[in-house]
């Protein structure tokens, strides 16, 4: 083979490869609820740094499970690609080992959903070009992560157009033995009122006014999939208009890394219906 063919095969080569050039930033975000600071991972789409100064993106927040932290999802899924593929900024904040994004009743230390569904999206949208409105903001999350983000997007359905939950704890009561969980919770029996309150499944009549766009997915071989699936069940019952779906996989990376495709795309198709896709 010539040289002049050679390298005209390269090139072609390097036309077609697909350039994924997001940038993934790790920051320091402020909590005053909380009286610290806290990591988060912000990934920006390749757009972002190709752009103008006047060019604005939809946000979409993934949380972590229990845990974890701010590093997972980045680690554990090719989650930038999506970022360039949708023009969207993907925000990874760290919720903690096991604070289920709750403000607990008896750890005041433990302020998540104040922290993520406010101080996190004060800090993000005074930093980034983001567009700061509920039709452009999306949040979900895995396990732990699922039922925080259902739960911060009913707190604050002034902040968010659309919420998701990928093999979602929708049903603390049955996550009793998980370690930790007693200590934002209390204790089952002394505060099993705050318990029954914040389960997502006693609150499925509130996403009828909450016109929240939400997509609830689960392995079929996983242990919460029964409570995914009566929150299922309620919701059809209340007509509230949502997604589900149950794939093959367990409570694994596997299948999140597989699921947060579909959420997502899901997500750029409602900010692309209501106007609110990428501003360039």
């Amino acid at each position: 083979m010539s040289c002049a063919r050679l390298c005209w095969l390269v090139l072609m080569l390097l036309v077609a490869a697909p350039a994924w050039a997001f940038q993934a930033r790790v920051v320091t975000i402020p909590s005053a609820a909380m009286h610290k600071s806290l990591a988060a991972t912000v990934v920006l789409p390749d757009r972002y740094a190709r752009g103008k100064a006047a060019d604005r993106f939809p946000v979409i927040y993934l949380l972590h499970g229990s845990g974890g932290d701010y590093t997972d999802w980045n680690a554990n899924s090719s989650i930038g690609k999506l970022a360039d593929r949708y023009h969207v900024i993907l925000v990874m904040p760290d919720g903690g080992h096991e604070s289920w994004y709750i403000d607990s009743p008896v750890d005041p230390r433990s302020r998540y959903a104040t922290y993520v569904g406010t101080e996190v999206l004060a800090y993000i949208d005074m930093h980034f070009r983001t567009i700061p409105t509920r039709e452009a903001r999306a949040i979900t999350g895995l396990s732990m992560g699922g039922f925080g983000a259902l739960h911060i997007a009913l707190d604050r359905p002034d902040e968010f157009g659309a919420a998701g939950s990928m093999s979602g704890a929708v049903d603390p009561r049955g996550c009793e033995d998980e370690p930790g969980i007693d200590q934002v919770f209390g204790d089952p029996a002394r505060h099993a009122d705050f318990w029954d309150d914040e389960a997502i499944v006693e609150h499925a009549h509130s996403f009828a006014n909450a016109h929240i766009a939400l997509t609830i997915d689960c392995g079929m071989n996983d242990s919460l999939v029964q409570s995914n699936r009566m929150l299922h069940a309620r919701l059809l019952e209340l007509g509230v208009p949502h997604h589900y779906a149950e794939r093959p996989g367990g409570h694994t990376w596997k299948y999140w890394a597989n699921a947060v495709q579909y959420q997502v795309q899901f997500f750029a198709d409602r900010f692309k219906r209501n106007g609110s896709s990428a501003m360039v």
